[in-house]
């Protein structure tokens, strides 16, 4: 009687669901006695994924790096998933706060600990034959990676530290932009000109960058959590949680790429050219740019001595729930 009363219960519910549609339920019921089952391939667009890796030369390791690269975009879909949800939070909830940046802080833990694949994981002869036949294109053209720095923190604390003071939260959102950290790794500094990788990139991306930073001007996560109630700025597990984002994000991941380009870009004394003209040497070393995302949750010792260093010693691992 309990199972005929909950299965009538249900049919009501999706009577009431339904009715608003255009058609009675009594279609949807005839739709689901057509449909075929799912399966996991079907679901998840397995054979479109696994043909997705589309070399141009015919060395094996190419393959490697595509797929690399492929996985590494879709981590930074996840991470953009969970900031998006804090962004657009209402409730100043400091627990949903702090389990969205763990499992940030989860994803860029698996992106850093899977950087071996691109250190060790590849020969180093066949990278420097393949990679000719990628020009232009760079890892510095990931979108993603600098939607993800949009949605963290206000546009001038991404502004090139040369010229930071100069920039604060009354500039316009088209004043900061073309001011970013990044544009000077794909420009000749003596001649001021833009690498084609950066044109490409900007022509591309630009108008989504601008849109996104006025969307989320005045509520990116550090704003968020700067709007929050003293009690809960306070909130330990929250504070560490977003120290360990900026150090993932701004130091760890950073001198991870620094460890592949020496890999791959450094002969003795001579500097192989990274494939979009970017100065890596300049360009990744996070002491030389000094991006962080949520200054306020840093002590001054630590800004003055940004990104000198791996920074595993600053928190203790078995605190942060990841």
């Amino acid at each position: 009687m309990k199972d005929n009363e909950k299965l009538q219960s249900q049919l009501e519910k999706l009577e009431e669901k339904f009715k608003d549609s255009g058609q009675d339920m009594s279609s949807y019921l005839d739709g689901l006695l057509y449909q075929r089952y799912l399966t996991y391939w079907d679901y998840i667009h397995l054979d479109t994924l696994l043909s997705l890796q589309v070399p141009k030369t015919h060395f094996p390791d190419e393959e490697i790096f595509i797929m690399y690269h492929q996985i590494t975009e879709l981590y930074f879909k996840l991470i953009l998933h969970e900031q998006k949800q804090i962004v657009d939070d209402k409730s100043q909830d400091v627990e949903f706060f702090t389990e969205k940046v763990n499992r940030i802080n989860s994803y860029y833990k698996a992106l850093i600990s899977s950087f071996s694949i691109m250190i060790r994981g590849m020969e180093r002869e066949q990278f420097l034959k393949y990679r000719m036949a990628l020009l232009p294109a760079s890892g510095f053209q990931s979108a993603q990676f600098r939607m993800i720095e949009i949605y963290a923190t206000p546009l001038h604390n991404l502004v090139h530290p040369d010229t930071r003071d100069q920039y604060g939260p009354d500039n316009s959102i088209e004043e900061l932009y073309e001011q970013m950290y990044w544009k000077r790794g794909a420009t000749d500094l003596a001649t001021g000109e833009k690498t084609l990788t950066l044109k490409q990139f900007e022509y591309r991306y630009t108008p989504r960058f601008i849109r996104i930073a006025n969307e989320v001007r005045g509520c990116t996560i550090y704003e968020k959590y700067q709007q929050l109630p003293a009690d809960s700025k306070d909130n330990k597990a929250l504070k560490e949680a977003l120290r360990l984002l900026d150090v993932n994000a701004n130091v760890n991941w950073n001198l991870m790429h620094m460890g592949s380009a020496h890999r791959y870009l450094n002969k003795g004394d001579k500097q192989i050219e990274a494939t979009g003209g970017t100065n890596w040497k300049k360009y990744l070393p996070p002491s030389f740019q000094k991006i962080v995302f949520f200054p306020e949750v840093h002590t001054n010792e630590e800004l003055n001595n940004w990104g000198k260093q791996w920074v595993d010693h600053i928190f203790n691992p078995e605190k942060i729930n990841y």
